[in-house]
């Protein structure tokens, strides 16, 4: 099951839409949905979970928390809307481009796929690039 809850003023367009891709991007990987929630919220709180639970004190505009066992995907993802906007002016990209980007950067984390080299960074976007392709809003 995959939920999306809002702790801003934020909400999704076309919300079954988007939980239909994110679950063909995970069967298509070879997985199955188990249960992942999505939190939208601002910096501040996401901010606040980076400093808590990471010990980070700098903003992003996504984390996330992996509970998959096996090939059951479960976690938790937040994030921050206003980063997300802010990302989306500086790369020259929409608004909804960059909040799919994000939504499924953390589940990719979850299917294994990993940004810590520069090499796994850039492979990670081809795999981001590709799966926003699958999505028609």
């Amino acid at each position: 099951m995959i939920t999306f809850n809002y702790n801003t003023h934020f909400m999704l367009d076309q919300e079954k839409k988007i939980k239909q891709w994110i679950q063909h991007v995970i069967h298509k990987e070879g997985h199955n949905v188990g249960e992942i929630n999505y939190v939208f919220c601002d910096d501040a709180y996401l901010n606040n979970i980076n400093v808590k639970y990471l010990q980070h004190d700098t903003f992003t505009d996504v984390i996330s928390f992996d509970y998959s066992v096996g090939k059951i995907i479960n976690g938790d993802i937040f994030i921050s809307v206003e980063r997300v906007k802010e990302n989306a002016l500086k790369y020259n990209v929409t608004f909804v481009n960059e909040i799919l980007r994000v939504m499924i950067h953390g589940v990719l984390h979850y299917l294994g796929y990993k940004d810590k080299t520069e090499e796994q960074t850039l492979f990670m976007r081809v795999k981001e690039d590709e799966c926003i392709s699958l999505v028609s809003l």
